[in-house]
């Protein structure tokens, strides 16, 4: 629900210029979450591979997170789509965000960020983008213009974010704050295609609540009654002692 108690998705029914950043994943902790693309409404749960759920590893130095992970609404990385910067189709996602400033924010917290550039993970033959943002509410944000400034002012950062994702670095002007937005406003016309049935998103789930020109536009009503029919929580499982686990990365 958003602040007046209304029923939306966090991936179609948040506006991408109004409050661009939609945290997932709460910085230095372990559980994975994901807004669930193929379930209505879109809620934002812990994510769950080969039947088990899934948690971050700790890479040395780091425990979990080392930024507030995110995502940017109103995107989507076409699976059907070849990047012509990576050669490769997007991730069938929201783009990422990772969020830098000081603040831990909440999980499912809502922040409006400031684009300093991206990078590009290509996983398992699939593109997908990380653009490194800052929260315009932090202290230090207006000290933060593009990637340069992180550079300048956190010494190690983009190192410790490139051995953290195992990253594909893309150099030059494949980092900088205009080509950042370039990638957004493709993932952003992506999804209005998406969400217009102009493409087909084979399992993912468009129901939404505020997008007037798409025929998966639905009611209050609707959406209570979506949000009723599902199971119950269920109390939460304890954590597996496997996930304190430390891993090491070895350069080739």
């Amino acid at each position: 629900e958003d602040a007046a108690g209304r029923y939306i998705s966090p991936f179609h029914d948040i506006p991408i210029y109004a409050d661009a950043g939609k945290v997932r994943g709460e910085r230095f902790m372990s559980l994975f979450f994901q807004i669930s693309t193929k379930e209505p409404l879109n809620p934002i749960k812990q994510d769950v591979k080969k039947g088990k759920l899934r948690f971050v590893a700790n890479v040395f130095p780091h425990k979990g997170y080392i930024w507030n992970y995110g995502a940017i609404p109103q995107t989507w990385e076409d699976p059907g789509h070849k990047d012509e910067n990576t050669g490769c189709c997007g991730d069938n996602d929201p783009i990422d965000v990772c969020e830098i400033g000081s603040k831990v924010c909440s999980r499912g917290e809502v922040i409006r960020v400031k684009v300093l550039g991206t990078l590009a993970l290509i996983d398992e033959g699939e593109t997908d983008w990380k653009v490194i943002a800052i929260n315009v509410e932090d202290p230090e944000a207006d000290s933060y213009n593009d990637i340069e400034d992180v550079r300048r002012m956190k010494p190690g950062y983009l190192e410790a974010v490139v051995c953290w994702e195992f990253l594909l670095f893309l150099n030059g002007t494949g980092a900088e704050e205009d080509f950042a937005l370039d990638v957004i406003k493709g993932t952003h016309e992506h999804w209005k295609a998406l969400i217009t049935k102009k493409t087909d998103g084979g399992g993912i789930n468009c129901t939404n609540l505020t997008v007037s020109d798409s025929p998966f536009c639905c009611s209050q009503d609707c959406a209570k009654a979506t949000v009723e029919a599902a199971p119950p929580c269920k109390a939460a499982s304890p954590i597996p002692p496997e996930v304190d686990k430390w891993f090491y990365y070895q350069k080739n």
